[in-house]
């Protein structure tokens, strides 16, 4: 079973975009436990991410989770997985040692050159030489790390330039998406920006692509590899099953939005999940009225239940601003793919296929 630990509620950041309310509320060791036994207790394997708040606030806690699933693992004979989402500021040698020796998946968010914008500190400090320097150390480490860039109104001109940064910095792995929710305000002009600077970065990847040096970048990666495999993006969503999120107080909910709405409850670690409730909200989770009748909707994140709600209060509602990104973002994917195939067959085909 695959849990998400909200270790933590405080985070030592304050990013322009973010709506998650900074308390110091964090995960008790009982319930941090319980939330290990809970994993092990369904499936062929136990998967733990590390979240907040900013998780590393809660080090003792992450490094407590690795010597008790160990633990469970010898036990069960079950592999255990672990994940974390990072802002990086309090990363160190000694605790990627240990993360590198349970081969830890870390995002680290970092917004290439933009970091400065929007992702300051509690002094309203911009983070950016500090991440340069972490971001380093965390690829001698982990070199698989993902670099999870997020892309806000006022950034958008920088953001062909951070990817650019970003793969130059090391990170083969680079993921990025339209900054959204209530703090967010996009116009006609940014995103006219925005989706000139996809323009740009599709042209960068394609670039490194055909000299033979391949990255992953989420936006155009995706979308090529799944119209490929035929695979509806959609489908990943899972509200409720995939990776549920365990707050703080050892509740569980269907997913990371929906964090205190009692409406998506599924249960606790401590009496396990209402199974029942499950299935009740995959029956109730599909794709929106506004998007049946898209030709699109098969290639599109139109049911992500947590987008949906940071853009439009409703899991089932795609938000205008969705709707047009989704559209230009599959449009340059294609247009970004028919160069790649047609330059070299082979390699795209060895790559994507």
């Amino acid at each position: 079973m695959n849990l998400t630990l909200h270790l933590t509620e405080g985070c030592n950041l304050r990013c322009s975009y973010c709506v998650r309310v900074k308390q110091p509320v964090s995960m008790q060791e009982d319930v941090l436990k319980a939330a290990c036994d809970l994993a092990f207790s369904a499936g062929g394997h136990a998967g733990l991410c590390f979240f907040g708040g900013e998780p590393m606030l809660e080090r003792e806690k992450i490094l407590l989770a690795l010597d008790y699933c160990a633990e469970k693992s010898a036990e069960t004979g079950k592999p255990v997985q672990y994940k974390m989402t990072t802002n990086g500021t309090l990363l160190d040698a000694e605790f990627l040692r240990r993360a590198a020796a349970v081969h830890m998946g870390i995002g680290l968010s970092f917004d290439g050159i933009a970091q400065d914008t929007c992702r300051c500190d509690a002094a309203g400090r911009g983070t950016r030489a500090l991440l340069e320097e972490k971001a380093k150390l965390l690829l001698r480490y982990l070199p698989d790390s993902c670099a999870m860039m997020t892309v806000a109104p006022q950034a958008a001109g920088d953001f062909a330039a951070s990817v650019k940064y970003l793969h130059q910095l090391g990170f083969q792995r680079i993921s990025a998406v339209p900054a959204y929710g209530r703090l967010v305000k996009w116009t006609d002009e940014s995103f006219s920006l925005l989706t000139e600077q996809l323009h740009a970065a599709a042209d960068y990847y394609t670039e490194q692509f055909l000299q033979g040096k391949p990255f992953f970048f989420s936006p155009l990666h995706s979308k090529i590899r799944d119209c490929i495999a035929g695979v509806n993006p959609s489908e990943r969503c899972h509200l409720g099953f995939r990776q549920m999120p365990v707050a703080s107080d050892g509740k569980i909910y269907a997913c990371t939005q929906f964090i205190g709405d009692g409406a998506f409850l599924l249960g606790d670690v401590f009496t396990g999940l209402d199974r029942e409730r499950q299935r009740q909200l995959a029956m109730r989770h599909a794709t929106p009225e506004t998007c049946k009748d898209c030709a699109l909707r098969s290639r599109c994140t139109n049911s992500c239940g947590c987008t949906n709600r940071l853009e439009t209060g409703d899991e089932n509602r795609v938000s205008p601003m969705q709707c047009s990104y989704e559209r230009m973002l599959i449009a340059l994917a294609d247009e970004t793919a028919d160069r790649l195939y047609d330059a070299d067959p082979q390699q795209f085909q060895s790559y994507f296929v």
